[in-house]
């Protein structure tokens, strides 16, 4: 079965199963989480930490600079590890993000982050290897499975939007703290990462717009 079948299937039998999630899959139409990926595991891993902690605007504008960096050679970790520290910090990067991005790129090559196989890992694997990354933590790497790899049953406890949407979806008064959602998710395996999904729909929903992560 192949990603958008899965995501598709997950949305399906989730509508069945559960009215709250039916009513927001007629809302806000079908889950993204089927489509192929638009950026390869590296670069979807650095774009990552470059957004960290910014806005979007200032994000998208040193990530720019930091790719022009390559003069249109394929990016990868070998040519991330061939420019200096000091050329990588030029383009607006943090002393942090300079030391994340060059470890991940060292951590592709010595196969403790194996980008190229990482797919034929599971879940757990794969935010172990991820976290041992600096400035990778469990968030970037549970992102890094839903977005990237397509993977259907992750549950982002640790997500406001996530945690939100789930309570504007259910009425509920107060947010629900991530210990208190983590067993919450369980109604919705083995397609989690479709139910989250639908609880960030919920938020826009709830905003008024259609925008959702990923999309």
């Amino acid at each position: 079965m192949t990603r958008a079948e899965t995501i598709a299937r997950g949305q399906r039998t989730l509508a069945r199963r559960d009215r709250t999630l039916a009513r927001l899959v007629k809302a806000a139409g079908p889950c993204t989480l089927g489509k192929a990926p638009r950026t390869s595991h590296l670069d979807s891993l650095v774009r990552a930490i470059v957004y960290q902690q910014l806005a979007g605007r200032a994000a998208a504008a040193i990530h720019g600079r930091f790719l022009a960096l390559f003069d249109g050679r394929p990016m990868n970790a070998e040519s991330i590890l061939a420019i200096p520290e000091r050329r990588l910090r030029s383009v607006g990067l943090s002393t942090a993000k300079v030391t994340a991005i060059r470890d991940l790129a060292a951590k592709s090559l010595d196969g403790t982050v194996p980008l190229r196989s990482l797919g034929r890992h599971g879940d757990d694997d794969i935010v172990a290897r991820l976290t041992r990354v600096r400035g990778i933590g469990r968030w970037t790497a549970e992102m890094f499975l839903m977005f990237q790899l397509g993977r259907p049953d992750v549950w982002p406890v640790d997500d406001f939007g996530v945690r939100n949407g789930y309570a504007i979806a259910h009425g509920l008064e107060e947010m629900p703290t991530a210990r208190q959602l983590q067993p919450l998710g369980e109604a919705y395996r083995p397609y989690r990462s479709v139910a989250a999904w639908y609880c960030w729909a919920a938020v826009h929903l709830h905003r008024g717009d259609m925008l959702t992560p990923g999309g």
